[in-house]
This record gives C-alpha cells, sequence and structure tokens, in this order.
C-alpha cells in the first residue's frame, strides 16, 4: 500500500498570496463602453410604443443603474479611463434626468 502523507501538514493551495491584494488597474474602456451601449439600447426601447418592448428598456435601465453606479465607485478606488467614462457618465445623467423629469 502507497504512502500517502496527512493532509494536516499540507500548505494550503496559494496559502502565501491570502490577504495580498492587488490593484487591477483602472477600468477597463470597453467596460465603459459597454455600459454607455447598454444604457443608450435601453433608452431607445424605452421609446418604443409596444408595452413589451417599453417594458424591457425600463427593466434594462433600472438594473443599469446601480450597476453603473458601482462601476463609478470602482474607479474611485482604482482609476477612470479616460474619455469613456465621461461618455458613461453622460449617459448615466441623461437616464436619470428621464426618469426623474
Amino acid at each position: 500500500m502507497a504512502h500517502v502523507a496527512p493532509t494536516s501538514h499540507r500548505r494550503a493551495t496559494r496559502a502565501s498570496h491570502r490577504g495580498h491584494r492587488t490593484a487591477d488597474g483602472p477600468i477597463r474602456r470597453s467596460t465603459w463602453l459597454g455600459l454607455t451601449f447598454a444604457m443608450i439600447l435601453g433608452l431607445v426601447l424605452t421609446g418604443r410604443e409596444h408595452v413589451g418592448v417599453h417594458a424591457g428598456g425600463v427593466t434594462l435601465l433600472v438594473m443599469l443603474v446601480p450597476l453603473t453606479l458601482a462601476v463609478f465607485g470602482a474607479a474611485l478606488r482604482r482609476g477612470f479611463g479616460g474619455l469613456s467614462a465621461l461618455t458613461t457618465a453622460g449617459a448615466l445623467t441623461f437616464v436619470l434626468l428621464k426618469f426623474f423629469l
């Protein structure tokens, strides 16, 4: 019978890296542009007359607002990413104005 080492003395996988978190860098441009595209799509869908399509657009925008705010929160810690972040901020402002005014 082969010898099997007891697990009590084995080191956990990647144990030396626990608690060591590195910053991933600024938020990627594709993230900002994807959020902007999704908001524009939601605005286009809310402009349609069909009830289901309109409701789908509203649902998309309602889900995107907290997600976008969370990405902006992460960007405060990690770095923004240039002009694409401003584009997303403009789209978010437009969406919020549409809902509240």
